[in-house]
């Protein structure tokens, strides 16, 4: 999917005319920022993106307008030394735009008293939802959360007041009236407070670059009245609808907030569909309650809303200038020793759900991972495995010699995307101090290990011939500059085969000059990264009308599941980012760690497996959907039951307020007003003066007040008998008018009030008598509707009886071969490779801290 437009033309007269907030590419953002100076609409864009394309981007603005005057700020300009002379420069330059890296952004603050106006919202909404749960006996666990998240902002307002401040210019004071975010998506781990758990898309825990942009986005609300954000991004939805609502604070807060839905809870309890079930735990030891958001509705009036700030361009709208796309799916045989392996998860599994042990030791999240590493090569479990020339990383790396080899005369380029195996960077940096980088990178689960990936398709490819400076890893390039030269080495054809991670070389790696295959090594766990990658080479600016791209996969092992997978969730995300009119419900599709059965039936490849646990979910579907047909029922024969006699009250009711309005329409009738003429006895005293009638009935009332609470009559009101009594339950006098059926009202302190009070229980007469005929229709609506619910059957019963027989015999059977499997001991000799390759790992591990020790006694007696 490419989120773009025909042309930036285009663009910028749609966008003026409408919003200015929406999705569009660097180009278009550029031409959308001086159009709105050229229409007055802004004075100075800041630019935000991705640290290695501030550059780039600088270049494109001078090509697009050479005439712009354009700031291109880098990492040294916010060093502290440099930023009070950097922040003037930018408050008093008359710059069309300033562009600034993704890091730096958080460096330009807020004013401290907006930062703490802003951080008291957010604990306030904070304790609203800590006092909901506590009003509805919510998770204690998720309580405890949000009051980690309220102290972590409390300390940030508390060390606001005490920390003394950059003496720089703050970010109000710098001129700029829009900001335009690049690859925005890198901004979605923003804090929700929610009464819900494990929620996909929604971050429990305060990302303070989103904290900052968002903050910064309130300000420009209110600045510019919701016209100065711009946002870009292919992939606003990368694993769950909840995301939307991210990107709509972002975007859209104040229409959130006129709607009531600025709230996820409120957002979700309108669109989102929560189902409470009983789940496998992570661990895959235990069934825990878990209420998720299993689909959503009103998918129309989402994306229509959604669609006032977005201007979404999908592939099959914009026909863009790129190559054809042939995708190969290399399908691999396992090697012996991957079966072996396999066969190894599925009794960890095993153990997993009897409970044989302890989940901190294992668990199904760490055998989904160790399932993918098996997958792509045994020696990222252990290095001393064999080196199968079978394997897909073999099988790749054929694939790229080959194509390099036909390839050679063009110079053309490969890429090898693989997030497993990577090499070994610095150790990784405190929570309080983890760039952005490495906050992607965590996002996308990179790992590295005692095996590198990389490093052994570099040995293969240069013994096979290929020069090592041909050949190069995103990982040696850790600093803009560098990347700069790799990238430009890559569209040159200098480096023809380039290795990197999706977190390091997805969105703003432009490198497609020459790309003629890319290769999929590994399965990443979103679906957006496997768009992200594919995007590396179909994209405008290939030389190339025809592209490859490679996907392998190891049968036998989790290869396809994850593909699966990665298929189900990229369907339901085009449901809702799409060019067509989107279905009214869709799916959700939250998972990471496969379950029990799911790993059982791919270790053994006996699907039987997986078809029992999905028919126990649906058998307890259809009871659960039975036992509501039965609650149903019951109500409805209540209903019937009670139907006699609530039919003949409303219509003894009704005859009787029919005679009492043909009293009241045989009064005399005063000219003035058109109703019966004023008249009320008052403790044996008529009175026809409104004025005295009302201080005579407070005289009256004041005395009998106390006295009891049982009714004593004060008078009549138009030949209607009144009583008051004391209502100590609501703390009030109460009247009623004594009919053909009684009509009461309570008093209040203004007794003329009450004189009219008492009045308009007369005179609504015959909407009274309206309102129980209505009700009278309604309640015989309602029986004739139970009595054809009743005389239905359960429409599901026959589905439910099929598939409990299909549970009954396909659970006896897998018993059956279980116990004959016991009894012949033809079971297997169960491996421990992983539990081995564990203790080898701990022996290392070891023997290098003794080894550093030793060389530092030796240092240390060298230097005496």
């Amino acid at each position: 999917m490419e989120i773009t437009s025909k042309s930036y033309l285009s663009l910028k007269m749609s966008t003026l005319r409408n919003s200015p907030q929406g999705w569009h590419t660097s180009f278009e953002m550029i031409a959308t920022a001086m159009e709105s100076k050229r229409l007055g609409l802004c004075n100075k864009s800041l630019f935000v993106v991705p640290n290695h394309l501030t550059g780039q981007i600088g270049d494109d603005f001078l090509k697009l307008y050479p005439n712009a005057n354009i700031l291109v700020t880098t990492k040294k300009d916010f060093e502290k030394k440099n930023r009070q002379e950097l922040f003037a420069r930018i408050a008093s330059g008359n710059f069309d735009a300033v562009i600034i890296g993704h890091s730096q952004l958080k460096h330009i603050p807020l004013s401290q008293e907006r930062q703490e106006r802003q951080l008291e919202e957010q604990i306030q909404d904070i304790l609203s939802s800590i006092e909901q749960l506590k009003h509805e006996n919510g998770d204690s666990f998720q309580v405890k959360a949000m009051e980690r998240t309220r102290k972590s902002l409390q300390k940030q307002i508390e060390t606001l007041k005490v920390k003394k401040q950059d003496d720089v210019i703050p970010f109000e004071q710098l001129g700029v009236d829009r900001i335009f975010v690049d690859e925005a998506h890198e901004f979605k781990n923003l804090f929700c407070a929610t009464k819900l758990q494990n929620v996909a898309g929604i971050s429990n825990s305060a990302s303070q670059k989103a904290l900052d942009l968002f903050q910064k986005c309130r300000y420009m609300d209110e600045k510019t009245g919701g016209r100065g954000i711009v946002f870009a991004t292919g992939t606003p939805v990368s694993n769950s609808v909840t995301e939307l609502h991210t990107m709509m604070r972002y975007l859209q807060y104040d229409f959130l907030q006129e709607k009531g839905l600025h709230h996820f809870d409120s957002w979700v309890s309108t669109f989102g569909k929560q189902k409470t079930d009983w789940e496998l735990a992570p661990a895959g030891n235990k069934f825990k309650q878990r209420t998720r958001i299993a689909s959503y509705a009103n998918m129309p009036e989402l994306t229509s809303m959604f669609k006032q700030c977005a201007d979404v361009k999908t592939a099959d709208m914009l026909h863009l200038n790129v190559p054809e796309c042939e995708m190969h799916i290399v399908n691999v045989e396992p090697t012996e020793l991957q079966q072996k392996l396999v066969t190894e998860l599925a009794d960890r599994a095993d153990d997993i759900q009897g409970g044989a042990v302890d989940p901190e030791v294992d668990n199904m999240l760490r055998i989904t991972g160790d399932g993918r590493k098996v997958g792509l090569d045994p020696r990222l479990i252990n290095p001393d495995f064999e080196d199968n020339p079978q394997t897909k990383l073999n099988q790749c790396i054929d694939n790229v010699y080959r194509i390099h080899q036909e390839t050679a005369s063009d110079k053309l380029t490969q890429i090898i995307f693989c997030d497993l195996g990577v090499p070994r960077g610095k150790p990784a940096k405190t929570a309080k101090s983890q760039s952005d980088e490495e906050e992607i990178i965590s996002d996308s689960l990179e790992e590295s290990g005692d095996f590198c990936i990389y490093d052994d398709i570099k040995k293969k490819l240069m013994e096979r011939g290929i020069p090592e400076k041909e050949i190069a890893f995103i990982h040696d390039a850790p600093t803009e500059k560098a990347k700069s030269e790799l990238f430009e080495k890559v569209r040159c054809g200098d480096v023809r085969v380039l290795i990197g991670s999706t977190a390091k070389m997805g969105t703003g790696t432009n490198v497609q000059d020459r790309l003629v295959a890319l290769h999929d090594l590994d399965i990443p766990w979103r679906p957006a990264d496997l768009e992200q990658r594919r995007g590396r080479m179909v994209r405008q600016g290939n030389i190339n009308k025809q592209v490859h791209l490679y996907r392998y996969v190891t049968k036998g092992t989790f290869d396809a599941y994850s593909y699966q997978t990665l298929e189900a969730k990229q369907r339901f995300i085009s449901q809702i980012i799409t060019s067509k009119t989107p279905a009214r419900t869709c799916e959700d599709v939250d998972q990471q760690a496969l379950s029990y059965s799911e790993i059982k039936a791919l270790c053994t490849g006996d699907e039987r497996i997986k078809e029992l646990m999905v028919l126990e979910s649906e058998v307890k579907e259809l009871k659960s959907m039975q036992s509501e047909y039965q609650n149903v029922h019951y109500d409805m024969q209540d209903k019937l039951q009670r139907y006699p006699q609530t039919k003949q009250q409303l219509e003894s009711s009704i005859d009787a307020m029919k005679k009492d309005l043909e009293h009241c329409k045989s009064l005399p009738i005063d000219e003035n007003t058109h109703l019966p003429a004023f008249k009320i006895t008052l403790d044996g005293t008529t009175y026809t003066d409104r004025t005295e009638a009302g201080k005579a009935l407070e005289s009256v009332c004041c005395k009998l007040i106390g006295e009891s609470n049982k009714p004593l009559p004060i008078g009549e009101l138009h030949g209607f008998p009144i009583t008051i009594r004391f209502a100590p339950d609501q703390n009030c006098l109460q009247a009623t008018l004594q009919g053909s059926k009684p009509y009461t009202t309570n008093f209040s302190v203004s007794f003329p009030t009450n004189l009219k009070h008492l009045e308009s229980l007369l005179f609504s007469l015959d909407q009274k008598i309206a309102a129980a005929q209505n009700a009278l229709n309604q309640l015989n609506l309602d029986a004739k509707e139970a009595e054809k619910i009743l005389a239905e059957p359960f429409a599901s019963g026959d589905i439910l009886r099929e598939k409990s027989e299909r549970l009954t015999t396909l659970r006896d059977d897998l018993n059956q071969e279980a116990m004959e499997a016991a009894k012949s001991g033809n079971k297997p000799q169960r491996t421990f490779y992983f539990e081995m390759a564990k203790l080898k790992k701990n022996a290392r591990t070891i023997s290098k801290s003794t080894l550093e020790k030793a060389e530092g006694k030796k240092k240390a007696e060298f230097l005496e």
